[in-house]
C-alpha cells in the first residue's frame, strides 16, 4: 500500500513535546478544579496548543536573563560531532572491546581523538585570553550544545582553565546528558531547536565548526544562510580540517553549478589547528 496524504500533520509540536491535548472534563472531576489554578501554575493549560507562542517566548527569555545575570555578552560557539572521544575514553573502549562490533567501534573511535584534543585546546586558548580581561565586554565565552564529543572537549578546555563554560542542551528522544564541564547555572535545557539556535546566534562573535554529522551541518548552514542574506552582521565562521569539509561538502561543486557565488565562500575560513582558529578570531577583532 502506497503512502497517502493525511488531513493532519503526522507529528505535531504537541506530540513532540510529549504533551496531550486537554479534553473536556466532567463536572466534579479533578481536572474541572484546574480552572481555579493560577494560569502560570497550570501545567495542563501551559501545555495547550494555543499557548505554544507563550512557551516560545519563555524559552527565549529565560536563557537570556540567565546569561545577562552572569554578565555574559559575547560567546564563541563551537559545533561538532558527538561521536568523537577523548584519547582516554577511546583507549578504554579498545581495551574492553571483545565482540567484533565493539572492536570496530573502538577502532573507529581512535580516528577522532585528535579532533577532541583540538577542540579542548581551542577552549583553553579562548579561556586564556578571557582570564586576562577585566571587563566582561572584552571576553569571549565558550558556548556549545552542552553534550558529548566536540562539545564536551571545548567546554572542558575552558572549564579546566577556570573560565565560564556554557552548554545549550536539547531534549531528545534519547536524552542528551549535559557534559560535566559546564559552569553551574550555565547548563541550559531547550525543547525547541529553533529557539536554541537563536540563542547560539544572539551573543555569538564567532562560530567554530569541527567535523560533524547532520546536527553540525544544520547549525553551520543556518549561520551561513543568515550571513549570506544579510540577516546578521558578519563574523568569523571557521571550519576546522579543510580536507574533511572539501571531501564531505565539495563547496567548489556548489560554485560550479552556480547555486552559490564564489564570493559566498568569503564567509567561511578554513583552518587545521586550534591555534589557527584562535589566531583568526584574535586578528579579526584585533585582540592581540
Amino acid at each position: 500500500m502506497g503512502n497517502t496524504l493525511r488531513r493532519t500533520t503526522p507529528v505535531s509540536i504537541t506530540d513532540l513535546a510529549k504533551l496531550s491535548e486537554p479534553s473536556a472534563a466532567a463536572p466534579g472531576s479533578s481536572q474541572a478544579h484546574d480552572s481555579y489554578k493560577f494560569a502560570y501554575d497550570d501545567d495542563a493549560f501551559l501545555s495547550r496548543r494555543e499557548t505554544l507562542g507563550i512557551r516560545f517566548e519563555l524559552e527565549l527569555l529565560k536563557p537570556d536573563l540567565l546569561l545577562r545575570e552572569m554578565g555574559i555578552e559575547n560567546t564563541v560557539v563551537v559545533f561538532g560531532s558527538t561521536r568523537f572521544y577523548s584519547p582516554e575514553r577511546a583507549a578504554e573502549m579498545l581495551q574492553k572491546a571483545s565482540a567484533p562490533s565493539e572492536k570496530i567501534a573502538a577502532e573507529k573511535a581512535q580516528k577522532g581523538t585528535h579532533f577532541y584534543d583540538s577542540a579542548r585546546r581551542f577552549g583553553s586558548l579562548v579561556a586564556q585570553y578571557n582570564l586576562k580581561q577585566a571587563s566582561n565586554a572584552d571576553k569571549l565565552v565558550i558556548c556549545t550544545g552542552g553534550g558529548p564529543g566536540i562539545m564536551e572537549a571545548a567546554n572542558r578546555g575552558a572549564f579546566e582553565m577556570g573560565d565560564l563554560s556554557i552548554g545549550f542542551n536539547i531534549s531528545l528522544p534519547r536524552e542528551q546528558t549535559p557534559n560535566p564541564y559546564l559552569t553551574p547555572g550555565l547548563s541550559i535545557r531547550f525543547h525547541y531547536f529553533a529557539l536554541r539556535k537563536m540563542h547560539f546566534m544572539i551573543r555569538a562573535r564567532s562560530i567554530v565548526v569541527y567535523p560533524g554529522g547532520f546536527g553540525s551541518l544544520d547549525e553551520l548552514f543556518e549561520v551561513v544562510t543568515l550571513m549570506q542574506t544579510n540577516k546578521v552582521e558578519r563574523f568569523p565562521i571557521i571550519l576546522v580540517c579543510k580536507s574533511f569539509w572539501d571531501e564531505v561538502l565539495g563547496f567548489q561543486k556548489l560554485i560550479d553549478y552556480g547555486v552559490i557565488d564564489a564570493a559566498d565562500m568569503k564567509l567561511i575560513h578554513f583552518v587545521d589547528t586550534a591555534e589557527e582558529a584562535w589566531d583568526y578570531i584574535a586578528n579579526w577583532y584585533e585582540l592581540n
